[in-house]
């Protein structure tokens, strides 16, 4: 290990990733990055919040870098402790959504991911960008993409189902949402500029892809100093689930009813006041919001 690089780390691990399947992915995580010398200060928790916390107090110590193990909602966490300061974040990729990981390159297999890690760890970290998001409740980080149409009620069903446990909630809250889909009028300001649209999907994206692999914005880049903004035009149920498997693909950009543009700022309100906005998959509260690319604001070990 060179001289310069990072030594003392902090990784926080999500014992709840895959609904608890890959809980000992941390452990192992934690046994690689000791046996190549580095000093490990290892977080677990009951819950998001409490880890949220016990991260918080273990940044204040100034460590190299933070490592998160977990998916989307653990890249969220460390997205939101270290966006915008100078501590590089790890992402060893679990769960069910891994489309940060996906974006940057890195390996799902485990140990491809450590091999990577341990890679960047030595050579040192890259910048991309963030998207900055200011809601009536405060304001976040995002890595991936802000959901605000059918995507988002889907999410929203699902946390609230308690059963059944595991990704199958997901497919039905889906299916349920999609017995009751209908186009929603938005009032957007993008760069400046006041537009009305009729969408039935919309999500303003950093990176390509969000709900575990769907392509929405298949040109997209982390570190192009832009967001994406997906917008689908009002579409028969039949239409949407055409769609659908062609977004998985990125094939949908070409659909007259798709349009894909770059912007630097958007807010986004609606009407009816029932749309529940999510950030990289986790719940921020009801529009409006607004976001804004940040160019460089996260150091990565990728």
């Amino acid at each position: 290990m060179p001289e310069s690089a990072a030594r003392r780390l902090v990784v926080a691990i999500n014992p709840t990733a895959s609904f608890g399947r890959t809980s000992s992915v941390g452990a192992q995580v934690v046994e690689r990055l000791r046996s190549d010398g580095y000093e490990v200060n290892e977080l677990r928790a009951p819950d998001f919040e409490a880890l949220k916390v016990a991260a918080r107090a273990a940044l204040a110590e100034h460590p190299d870098a933070l490592i998160v193990v977990g998916g989307d909602g653990m890249v969220s966490l460390g997205v939101n402790l270290v966006g915008g300061t100078s501590t590089p974040l790890g992402i060893v990729p679990t769960g069910t959504g891994n489309d940060s990981a996906l974006g940057l390159g890195i390996p799902f297999e485990l140990p491809a991911a450590l091999d990577a890690l341990a890679a960047a760890l030595a050579r040192g970290p890259r910048t991309i960008d963030l998207g900055h998001l200011t809601h009536a409740g405060g304001e976040l980080w995002f890595a991936s993409a802000l959901s605000a149409g059918f995507d988002a009620r889907v999410n929203e069903r699902a946390n609230r189902m308690r059963r059944p446990r595991g990704a199958s909630r997901y497919t039905i809250a889906l299916l349920v949402e999609l017995l009751r889909l209908r186009s929603r009028r938005y009032d957007l300001v993008v760069d400046g500029v006041p537009r009305s649209v009729s969408s039935v999907l919309l999500a303003v994206a950093n990176n390509s892809s969000i709900g575990g692999g769907m392509l929405i914005a298949p040109d997209a880049r982390l570190d192009d100093g832009a967001l994406d903004l997906f917008i689908v035009a009002p579409v028969s149920r039949l239409r949407f689930l055409r769609l659908f498997p062609k977004v998985f693909k990125g094939t949908h950009a070409g659909e007259s009813i798709v349009s894909l543009s770059r912007v630097s700022t958007v807010t986004v309100a609606e009407a009816s006041g029932d749309i529940v906005a999510y950030a990289d998959g986790e719940r921020v509260g009801p529009l409006p919001v607004t976001v804004a690319v940040r160019a460089g604001a996260l150091r990565v070990l990728a």
